[in-house]
């Protein structure tokens, strides 16, 4: 069956109060539109195509990496003008899948038990059972609960306003019998426009069957019309991305506090994570990590038996095991630590190597540097590695003890099992097994007198 599926994401949305447009707002640091069109690549011989208008030139910029056909709709007249601008792409032959670009929790196996459901005598339509259907199509039905016709709120009476049975407008059909109905569309209505749902109504007077399916859930096929319901799926998706993590063995300690905005390539087991944990990007994370509360963690590698202290952030770095990390630490991208490395509060690690059992527990810096094994860096070190212009590169020796509050200026080179003396400014290199320092002599003044605040 090849399957043609278009993806309706013209609309403004000026509920949402934004100039962006309504389809690029995100979810999970992905925007909606993104949702549904990696939905779809779940089918099988399925060929995309995006209806875009407002802001339109944006969202394809945005998503320039989507292997999609972009169509324009000039003026939005309503749903069903919008898939007749994508009528030149569908054969007769072709089964069609009408999706929207502002329902991103939609999943694929709803979409194939929909796709199931059509035939030569059949089309297939989602419906959701809503509590409150307000703003929602009602599937109107017979005695024999036979589809019969959709009405939009507006257009519907009393009687068919108490039905609970919404339209999610998700519908799928032959392409040559789609063609005909959009043919037939009038915009008689009370808002003027084409709407897709009067198709029903022609296919069940040329004596096609509407069968309907539902999802699993009404959050499923929920649109996104304001911020608030954009809130509402972020934490529907994110409540789905922590059940999947308990069930893979990660112990999460409140399911309802952690966000993931990507994926995870590699997930150990007995992983331990604590309150408002971020995760972006890809990330790598094997057995017995324990991560503390309100860190970010993002395109990282963590290596087993590691420990990450709360409110510490992981960008881009990798980290050998039975390391510690924090808390309120630091390693920026290019970061590469080796096995059984501290690095502690307030320290920033950016484009280094730390080899295995080296420590930097406070308050220090360390750029663009080769620290060797077994290297103690004292609070309030840092290295100088860039002149304003251009950065250069620190190399600590296996072995060396730099003291407290030094400054080591690269390019330069601190020899193996080297000392460095607290407060030094290093600018040249230091030989291996020795004591190197630089300070000014201490000098004490006496019979100084400290100054005195003068009376006004």
């Amino acid at each position: 069956m090849s399957i043609k599926t278009i993806i309706l994401a013209a609309g403004q949305g000026t509920r949402m109060r934004s100039s962006r447009p309504k389809v690029l707002h995100e979810i999970a640091n992905k925007a909606l539109l993104q949702h549904v069109y990696e939905t779809s690549l779940a089918l099988t011989d399925n060929t995309i195509f995006v209806v875009y208008g407002h802001g339109g030139e944006v969202v394809k910029q945005t998503l320039a990496n989507l292997n999609v056909s972009w169509i324009e709709q000039k003026q939005q007249l309503g749903t069903g003008h919008a898939v007749q601008q994508a009528i030149n792409y569908i054969e007769n032959t072709d089964t069609v899948l009408i999706l929207y670009g502002d329902v991103p929790l939609l999943k694929a196996q709803t979409l194939q038990n929909l796709l199931t459901l059509v035939s030569e005598t059949s089309i297939a339509l989602l419906t959701v059972e809503l509590d409150d259907p307000t703003g929602y199509g009602r599937i109107v039905r017979d005695k024999n609960h036979a589809v019969l016709k959709i009405v939009e709120q507006k257009d519907a009476n009393e009687s068919e306003l108490v039905i609970k049975e919404g339209n999610t407008g998700i519908l799928a059909l032959n392409g040559q019998r789609l063609k005909q109905w959009l043919a037939r569309l009038s915009n008689n209505n009370a808002q003027n426009e084409y709407y897709l749902t009067d198709i029903i109504e022609m296919a069940v007077a040329d004596g096609l069957i509407v069968n309907t399916t539902q999802a699993l859930s009404q959050d499923e096929v929920l649109g996104v019309n304001n911020r608030s319901q954009l809130a509402h799926l972020e934490r529907v998706y994110q409540l789905e991305q922590a059940e999947n993590l308990m069930r893979l063995g990660v112990t999460l300690r409140d399911p309802q506090r952690i966000d993931v905005r990507g994926e995870f390539i590699e997930l150990g087991q007995d992983i331990e994570v604590d309150v408002n944990v971020i995760f972006e990007g890809s990330n790598r994370i094997a057995s017995h990590v324990k991560i503390g509360a309100n860190c970010i963690i993002k395109n990282a590698n963590i290596a087993e038996y590691v420990e990450i202290l709360p409110n510490s952030i992981i960008d881009d770095a990798s980290i050998g095991a039975y390391s510690r990390i924090g808390p309120f630490a630091r390693l920026r991208p290019e970061t590469t630590l080796a096995e059984h490395v501290h690095i502690g509060n307030f320290v920033e690690i950016k484009k280094s190597t730390v080899a295995t059992g080296s420590k930097i527990n406070h308050l220090s810096y360390i750029g663009d540097s080769e620290v060797g094994s077994k290297v103690n860096i004292g609070a309030g070190t840092i290295t100088c590695n860039y002149d304003g212009v251009n950065k250069f590169k620190t190399v600590i020796g296996d072995g060396a003890f730099i003291g407290s509050d030094s400054q080591l200026v690269a390019p330069v080179v601190i020899g193996k099992n080297a000392t460095i003396g607290a407060g030094s400014t290093i600018t040249k290199d230091t030989p291996a097994e020795q004591l190197t320092l630089s300070r000014v002599k201490q000098v004490s003044v006496a019979n100084w007198q400290r100054p005195q605040k003068q009376e006004k």
